[in-house]
């Protein structure tokens, strides 16, 4: 299998649009737009590089999920849709290339224009563009779906409409948003926002989950036959209108994809062996080794697939909840940090083949530097000295243990933290001065193998919970049902809980929605753990309104140092490569974009070669 980039190489490829600073802003259409320099492809490429343009279209593949759904909705805050829904029936004014970090290309919008401070951004609408009844867009429905989006959709779409002054038809096919605020990456998020059909939804409550509505939208797939909480079809539109424009050639090949839900997640993977299932991806590597031994894999009907990425790790673990005692103490934090025996639980859970996440960035060339800060780094953070945590400035690395069960070393380093922070042990239990014990509730969705990547999870938390109860701290672990999982998370109703959040090459204004203050107590917002930072805050301002590559490196860098040292998370491991088992029939190029098997690969760049009796069938 070939790779678009190596490693040796993911620094330049990473970032190599980036190079020529701002002197590429233009105030002409373009085909194209890219954060800092020019799109890597011209005007008249044929198809994006890691895509099988000749790919033969038919066939399906069936995913399984844990737990349910009850909408159709997927950009409001209430209910739960179908994942697929949300990618594959509704599109955007542009586009992704997954090998280029920063850069959108033309899909609903044939053109892109702004000028040099991306003050304003205009967008000139396809003619055939059109939803999948035949209808056309228009500039009307672009309008209606940011306004709506923007003021009554899902809180990850208000920061950046938030940001925008005014929007005005300046054409048949053109519309123009004009910004309030210095964000160099908002016409690229505007790029990004799945455009709805207007006549759908005008005269009803578009804040109402449900299956009232069936959605109409322009992308590669319609909504199929369903039952809800059990199984939905999304089928290919044979008369999709934009499946021979080169941003899109060779993508979404798949006549139908099918999702089957369970409300065990540990259904999930024996219905892959059973055959029910055509995928199912692997988190675990000692697992990837046990498990995958059934008579499927040693007939070849089963293939396993490790597919190479050079994506940052994001952060994956157990997150605490600082609105309430006693996260709220960062030596408490630290404490569970010390007691969380990652490295017994690697060897004991894992095969002790299962790096650790270091840090929100870590495995990229944004990842934050070891040691003490140094250059523009420390010039960016210095300013918040005195309300950064210890590390920030000096160097951080995560507590290891001896990787025995004992874990005594730290656990000694535990106990003297938390009672630098006011608790003692008392007759085997620990309390503050106030003969408070302290306690906290772990909380676990049901769905565990589906959820987490296998049943690890619940085990982590009972050696966890032992590793504390040594400590003299008792932990309720709690488990509840999909729906009362996500309820209670976007509420924030938890002391800890299992949390995960991606992150890309070209972090941007989502960032807002996961760390800031500002978001910290909007429910539905992807910041769990509360982080209350003026230096995450200014960070995060700072990469927005970058002008050069190494300003924004930087305060990426700052950003996951401040992150990082904020002992928010408990990280666990991350996959060096994508491990994905499917049929043999499914098929995937051999060209691998940066991002490996992230969004925009499974089952978007797939296809089927069936076989004569599958295709009689």
């Amino acid at each position: 299998m070939s790779r678009i980039l190596s490693v040796q190489t993911l620094a330049a490829a990473a970032l190599s649009v980036m190079l020529a600073g701002v002197d590429g802003a233009h105030a002409e259409p373009q085909h194209g737009i890219a954060m800092y320099g020019e799109p890597a492809l011209p005007p008249d490429f044929v198809a994006l590089p890691y895509v099988n343009a000749d790919a033969p279209k038919g066939g399906r593949i069936v995913f399984g999920e844990a737990g349910s759904f009850n909408s159709l909705n997927p950009h409001i805050l209430k209910g739960e849709a179908p994942y697929g829904v949300g990618n594959y029936v509704f599109q955007s004014l542009m586009a992704r290339s997954w090998d280029e970090p920063f850069t959108l290309y033309g899909l609903i919008a044939e053109s892109v224009e702004t000028d040099e401070e991306r003050s304003w951004v205009e967008f000139t609408l396809r003619e055939e563009a059109e939803f999948s009844d035949g209808t056309p867009i228009t500039v009307e429905d672009v309008i209606w779906s940011y306004e709506t989006l923007g003021t009554e959709g899902h809180p990850r779409y208000r920061a950046a409409w938030d940001k925008v002054e005014s929007v005005e038809e300046t054409g048949p096919r053109t519309v123009r948003f004009t910004f309030n605020t210095i964000d160099r990456e908002l016409p690229l998020i505007l790029g990004l926002r799945p455009i709805l059909k207007k006549a759908q939804y005008e005269d009803r409550d578009f804040t109402a989950s449900g299956f009232d509505v069936v959605p109409i939208g322009s992308g590669p797939y319609t909504i199929g036959e369903y039952e809800a909480g059990r199984f939905i079809r999304l089928m290919r539109d044979e008369d999709w209108w934009a499946a021979d424009l080169p941003v899109m050639r060779g993508q979404h090949n798949l006549e139908e994809i099918r999702y089957e839900y369970f409300g065990d997640g540990d259904v999930v993977f024996e219905a892959f062996k059973a055959g029910v299932l055509d995928t199912y991806r692997e988190l675990n590597a000692g697992e990837w080794e046990r498990q995958y031994t059934f008579p499927a894999v040693q007939s070849g009907e089963i293939v396993k697939s490790e597919i190479p990425h050079d994506r940052p790790t994001g952060i994956a673990g157990f997150v605490m909840n600082t609105r309430r005692a006693p996260f709220d103490d960062w030596r408490v934090r630290e404490a569970m940090l010390l007691a969380f025996n990652y490295e017994f639980m690697n060897e004991t859970l894992g095969g002790g083949d299962q790096p650790r996440i270091r840090s929100y960035f870590h495995n990229s060339v944004l990842a934050m530097d070891h040691g003490p800060a140094e250059g523009r780094v420390r010039e960016l953070l210095e300013p918040f000295s005195d309300t950064l945590l210890p590390g920030a400035l000096e160097g951080y690395e995560l507590p290891e243990s001896d990787g025995t069960a004992r874990n005594r070393k730290n656990l000694r380093a535990a106990m003297q933290l938390l009672r630098d922070a006011g608790w003692s042990v008392e007759d085997g239990v620990m309390r503050n001065a106030d003969g408070e014990t302290l306690s906290f509730e772990i909380l676990l969705n049901q769905s565990a193998t589906a959820i987490y990547g296998g049943t690890w999870a619940p085990q982590m938390i009972d050696i966890f919970t032992g590793a504390l109860e040594r400590l003299g701290i008792f932990a309720d672990v709690v488990t509840v049902d999909n729906a009362q999982y996500r309820e209670r998370t976007q509420s924030f109703d938890f002391g800890m809980t299992y949390y995960l959040r991606t992150l890309s090459l070209s972090p941007g204004t989502e960032q807002q929605y996961y760390w800031s203050s500002e978001m910290a107590d909007t429910e539905g917002s992807y910041n769990w753990m509360g982080a209350e930072s003026p230096a995450i805050d200014a960070m995060i301002d700072r990469l927005l309104t970058s002008k050069t590559e190494d300003e924004f490196n930087a305060a990426v860098k700052a950003l996951d140092r401040a992150l990082t040292t904020g002992r928010y998370v408990i990280p666990i491991w991350y996959s060096e490569v994508g491990r994905l088992a499917h049929v043999s029939r499914l098929k995937y190029p051999e060209t691998i974009s940066m991002y490996g098997d992230w969004l925009g690969f499974q089952p978007d760049v797939w296809w089927s070669e069936e076989t004569d009796a599958e295709e009689a069938e």
